[in-house]
């Protein structure tokens, strides 16, 4: 990380004799403990923000260029690179979206498979983030590794929970990262009963090691900051939604998947190589952990409710530090779950459902990355081939959300030493586990021919 502070708090005077402190600018060249290259600015003037930006500069990947021309069945196996750290998200918003177009329905067994390989995602993830990038910010600490030197047994039982949940994508999609038995319709091989009890001892294992860890990091100390934010994430009838449902919000939204395009627009601005989000007609929004449990929290199973309102939360939640006990709950949920799955499994007739015909059309799908919601369209020709795709990464949705935090914190910010008001800063970017290359792949091409 480079930072570079200018900062002027002295005061100056006012025509009315009175001190008031001159403007102060926070920034931060290259965010650390998040995944690809960011930077913030904050000014602030008077005690309040005048400028905030979460500038994004990593180049453009062009990945919906990139799927033009290729085959439906490509497009999980593309589209799972262009995040090592949630591939399966991709792979799942990609499968229900070429299964929409296509008319494939997968039976409960092939749905609960899915399930259990994205509850895998979620623990792993959410781990990596919960004990190596955020949790130092909340003990004082500037990485993990220093962390671990005066915490190491609470560093190990996150890592050691990352290990299950790598267990369980590695079993069910054939390796830990970019997983390559999943396939449009299902998986290629199914596991059997034997190979899904194997995990059991583990699953079991990180399902105590969470409860302890959420206990734990329930008496951390966590900056106050409350955020009237509207919350938008996937909603089921009868379970926590991970990777279906409808698309609902705190505002009253309630559609299907395939309307997101009329509710939802993009735009881009000047600071950053990624598109951001609005919902038409209003403003900004947030997805992730914090949408679904405020969403969401009447899903989680009993005992995980129980869990979360014994480490002192409860809906609304609205505090975006407190999302580090959130990701912990949905842990929690995620162990629960697995182990469910696995011990009532009983194998797929077929390990996949074929496309009742190959057609032309446009396929939605969407899914909960664990950062939050991952949307998929598809347009298909008669043979299938890809003619035109849209990927809508959550951190590109969260952006303008880390942008309007940092000006609510920005009065606090106002009065705390220099070097701590740039830590809280980046910490409040972490709040939300950006995601920086997932969110850059968009590609805007303007063909302009000279008149003949």
């Amino acid at each position: 990380m480079s930072a570079e502070s200018r900062d002027n708090a002295r005061g100056s005077g006012s025509p009315d004799g009175a001190l008031r402190p001159e403007p102060r600018t926070i920034s931060v060249d290259y965010l650390a403990r998040v995944e690809g290259e960011g930077s913030l600015t904050l000014v602030i003037e008077d005690g309040r923000a005048k400028e905030a930006r979460l500038s994004i500069f990593e180049p453009p990947r062009f990945f919906e260029a990139f799927l033009r021309g290729r085959g439906f069945a490509e497009a999980p196996d593309i589209t799972s690179r262009i995040c090592g750290i949630c591939p399966v998200a991709y792979i799942t918003s990609a499968c229900r979206a070429m299964e929409d177009a296509l008319g494939i329905e997968l039976g409960p067994e092939l749905r609960a498979l899915r399930r259990l390989l994205y509850c895998g995602e979620w623990i792993e993830s959410h781990a990596l983030h919960v004990f190596l990038l955020h949790a130092p910010d909340f003990l004082g600490y500037p990485d993990a590794v220093a962390m671990a030197r005066d915490h190491r047994d609470w560093v190990a039982k996150g890592l050691a929970i990352k290990k299950a949940g790598n267990a369980v994508v590695a079993l069910l999609g054939g390796r830990e990262i970019h997983p390559v038995n999943t396939r449009v319709g299902g998986f290629y091989s199914a596991p059997s009963r034997a190979e899904l009890a194997r995990l059991l001892p583990e699953l079991r294992a990180g399902r105590e090691r969470t409860r302890a860890c959420l206990s734990w990091m329930a008496t951390l100390p966590c900056p106050e900051l409350e955020r009237p934010y509207e919350f938008v994430a996937l909603r089921s009838d009868d379970v926590y939604a991970i990777t279906e449902g409808r698309l609902v919000s705190s505002g009253g939204l309630d559609i299907e998947v395939r309307s997101y395009d009329a509710h939802f627009i993009e735009e881009h601005v000047s600071w950053s190589t990624a598109l951001r989000s609005r919902i038409r007609g209003s403003g900004s929004y947030l997805c992730g952990p914090l949408a679904r449990f405020n969403l969401s929290f009447d899903r989680l199973l009993p005992e995980v409710q129980d869990a979360a309102r014994a480490a002192g939360l409860a809906v609304p939640c609205r505090n975006p530090f407190r999302s580090l006990l959130v990701r912990l709950v949905e842990i929690l949920q995620a162990f629960e779950e697995s182990i469910r799955i696995i011990e009532a499994y009983a194998p797929p007739p077929a390990p996949f459902v074929a496309p009742p015909s190959v057609r032309a059309g446009t396929g939605y799908g969407g899914s909960e990355a664990p950062r939050g919601f991952l949307y998929h369209r598809y347009t298909l020709d008669a043979e299938g081939t890809i003619l035109d795709a849209k990927i809508v990464p959550p951190t590109s949705q969260n952006q303008l959300s880390i942008e309007e935090d940092l000006c609510a914190l920005s009065p606090s910010l106002a009065s705390l030493p220099l070097r701590e008001a740039t830590a809280r800063a980046e910490q409040a970017v972490r709040n939300h586990d950006p995601c920086i290359s997932c969110a850059t792949h968009f590609l805007t091409l303007r063909v302009e021919e000279a008149p003949r």
